[in-house]
């Protein structure tokens, strides 16, 4: 069976989002993913994925990896350890694949697929152009297209959307139904106040709902803080399997623009979106489960693809108050089941 190189180098739930085109892949092809470090641990959930390889970008990070002839050499070593016959670049509009098709191209990959609105001379055999896929196509569908220009399609029985493989239970979920707040995100644009955050466990435990509070390692003031003494903070003790295993369990998962939320909806848990306007919901808003989006699309700082908000008092979020995200929780445990956003 052919080697295919998949490349998404970016973020968590950017990997998320392509696992469909991956799964597309391996309809014909043994898929060999290369990711980036913040990437790297959601490859290894995908179903039909088995090697993972991980190098952190320098023109996709942020920050960004020095771009200096040993890190360059290094990825060289990973492309030709995997030989593969050819590569499909998967990228999101404002990153370009041209950088690591000449790094493919120079390590011998015969054959390149990449959507590239630049013109890319000898660089890219199978060019995809915003004219097929243009930028208001959500990120999971972009990644389909990217894969089918390759020829790699999904079986007419594959619903085309993020999957994650089983996980074994971890054994942290609590007992009983539970809510997930995961208050935390990687840029901080996209974080609804702590504040409110906090209010909103208060409110679904006097409702009697158990509230769960999720973050990383680095996060663990944060969480202590949202959690208080109504909810149970599992700041910075989860794996990404176990986190995986606790948002499957959840009844909904409340999370701003981040990973958590596609790894929620790609288990199929409904999600209350917590949405910054940086980049448009229509692109990248969880896809796999019902999602109900909150705040004002219509902000200042829409489309900006900022990491700091750039409006003072960050109105777009900080408007939004634990009253009308109860409301949307409410809504998605009323909601019928099987519904998909």
């Amino acid at each position: 069976m052919k080697r295919v190189l998949a490349v998404r180098l970016d973020s968590l739930g950017d990997v998320v989002m392509a696992g469909p085109a991956v799964r597309a892949i391996a309809t014909r092809a043994e898929p060999f993913l290369l990711t980036g470090p913040r990437g790297a641990a959601a490859a290894r959930l995908l179903p039909h994925v088995q090697h993972v390889s991980e190098w952190d970008c320098p023109w996709i990070g942020n920050p960004a990896a020095e771009a200096s002839p040993r890190h360059l050499r290094r990825l060289e070593r990973l492309i030709t350890d995997i030989a593969p016959d050819e590569a499909v670049i998967f990228t999101s509009f404002h990153q370009s694949p041209l950088p690591l098709a000449l790094e493919l191209r120079l390590c011998g990959v015969p054959r390149i697929t990449a959507l590239s609105e630049d013109y890319p001379g000898s660089l890219i055999d199978v060019r995809v152009t915003t004219r097929q896929l243009p930028w208001s196509v959500h990120e999971v569908d972009r990644a389909l297209g990217i894969a089918a220009a390759a020829g790699f399609s999904l079986p007419a029985d594959d619903d085309g959307l993020p999957a994650l493989a089983p996980q074994r239970h971890s054994g942290i979920r609590p007992t009983g139904a539970y809510v997930v707040v995961h208050p935390g995100a990687d840029a901080p644009a996209r974080a609804w106040p702590a504040e409110h955050c906090a209010a909103l466990v208060e409110l679904l435990a006097a409702t009697g709902m158990q509230v769960v509070v999720t973050g990383g390692p680095d996060e663990r003031a944060l969480t202590a803080r949202v959690a208080g003494s109504q909810g149970i903070d599992l700041g910075g003790r989860t794996s990404l399997p176990a986190l995986v295993d606790l948002l499957e369990g959840a009844s909904v998962v409340v999370a701003g623009n981040t990973g958590p939320a596609h790894l929620a909806a790609a288990t199929r848990t409904p999600v209350v979106s917590l949405f910054a306007p940086v980049v448009p919901p229509g692109v990248w808003k969880p896809r796999g489960a019902p999602v109900v989006v909150l705040g004002d699309q219509t902000a200042a700082c829409s489309g900006t693809r900022a990491r700091i908000c750039p409006i003072p008092g960050h109105p777009c979020l900080s408007d939004v108050r634990a009253e009308h995200v109860l409301t949307a929780v409410r809504e998605l445990l009323g909601a019928e089941t099987g519904a998909v956003a």
